[in-house]
């Protein structure tokens, strides 16, 4: 029996689906998720809920969400813990309970479907792929076989999903991202494909853009830089995405803010891979992981959180922090260490 059979016969026992979001979801985990929600559908399960937790605040998010009209709703721990038998509990673009979401740690998880690494995955139905590029590429596979509707807002957001998890099909693109794509090209609307791609920018994700560029220091190939306080969260990746253009940046590049650091390394690292030195970098202290060339770690501030009397002072304590937990991790020179300039 394949993958998408074995799928389809789990979900045709229940009644109930309650497809889990990964924090401050993107458009390949909201669109994977909205497949899963669709297969479901046409198995015959009329209650299917898209949860999240975390924030919507990038404006491609944000347009992806209203554009095409995705019902979500908020996490709330109960709604796991106290689902009734014949419920399933789904993650799609993430796999492990308790990482990158916040599913308490030993929940049991039903289905997993997802690409990035992870060791330990746990659940009655997993197809976890590290080779591809994007979950939105398993689920259009799903959708095919399956043979679920594919209405234009399905097609277009898992399109602009793969397109948008493997920038254009320059990071991590196999054959089969193309293949999904050939196949959803005749189905998705163009125009609004063009509405997602192009969505505005507040003033504040170009201010938190602009304190990067300023605070951005350098070793060799390695960048580190930060963006202070900012409100805007996602203003972070999209700075990174700026930096490393910088000539001779080939290595991680990292950014991160006051209330909840982030780092975000667009990059192979100089050993292993970029999901791997986030999560050993910060995997004690909070949350770190992602893909082999692209990553990301939050750390919560805990009693400093609140803190707001002296922003530079507090700036200082945490730059100085993550910046020697990257050196480390990175095996950088004491000299760049002491410097500052790693």
């Amino acid at each position: 029996m394949s993958l998408p059979q074995r799928l389809r016969e789990l979900l045709s026992e229940s009644t109930e689906i309650n497809i889990v979001c990964h924090n401050n979801p993107d458009p390949d985990c909201l669109a994977s998720a909205l497949a899963l929600g669709r297969i479901s559908a046409a198995v015959g399960i009329d209650e299917q809920y898209i949860l999240y937790s975390g924030d919507i605040s990038h404006q491609q998010n944000r347009a992806f969400v209203n554009l095409l009209d995705i019902d979500l709703k908020a996490f709330e721990p109960t709604r796991v813990k106290d689902r009734p038998p014949d419920s399933v509990l789904a993650f799609v673009d993430h796999s492990i309970p308790g990482r990158n979401n916040q599913v308490p740690a030993d929940t049991p998880v039903d289905i997993v479907i997802d690409h990035h690494p992870a060791e330990g995955i746990d659940a009655r139905f997993v197809d976890h792929r590290e080779e591809l590029g994007a979950a939105a590429t398993i689920l259009t596979e799903y959708v095919r076989v399956l043979d679920v509707d594919l209405d234009t807002d399905l097609a277009t957001a898992l399109l602009f999903a793969i397109r948008s998890d493997t920038l254009d099909f320059l990071r991590g693109a196999t054959p089969a991202e193309y293949a999904a794509a050939g196949f959803l090209h005749d189905h998705a609307d163009p125009d609004l494909l063009r509405q997602l791609s192009t969505p505005s920018i507040t003033g504040g994700t170009i201010d938190a853009i602009s304190t990067a560029i300023t605070n951005r220091r350098t070793n060799g190939a390695v960048l580190i830089s930060h963006v202070g306080r900012t409100t805007e969260r996602d203003s972070l990746p999209q700075a990174v995405d700026y930096l490393v253009r910088l000539e001779g940046v080939g290595r991680p590049s990292s950014s991160d803010s006051l209330g909840t650091p982030f780092s975000s390394a667009p990059d192979p690292p100089i050993r292993g891979s970029t999901s791997e030195m986030s999560y050993d970098a910060f995997g004690d202290v909070g949350n770190g992981g992602g893909h082999h060339d692209a990553a990301g770690g939050e750390i919560p501030l805990g009693i400093f959180s609140d803190y707001t009397t002296d922003d530079e002072q507090l700036l200082d304590i945490v730059e100085q922090v993550i910046t020697a937990r990257l050196v480390a991790e990175l095996n950088l020179s004491d000299e760049a260490k002491e410097s500052g300039t790693a």
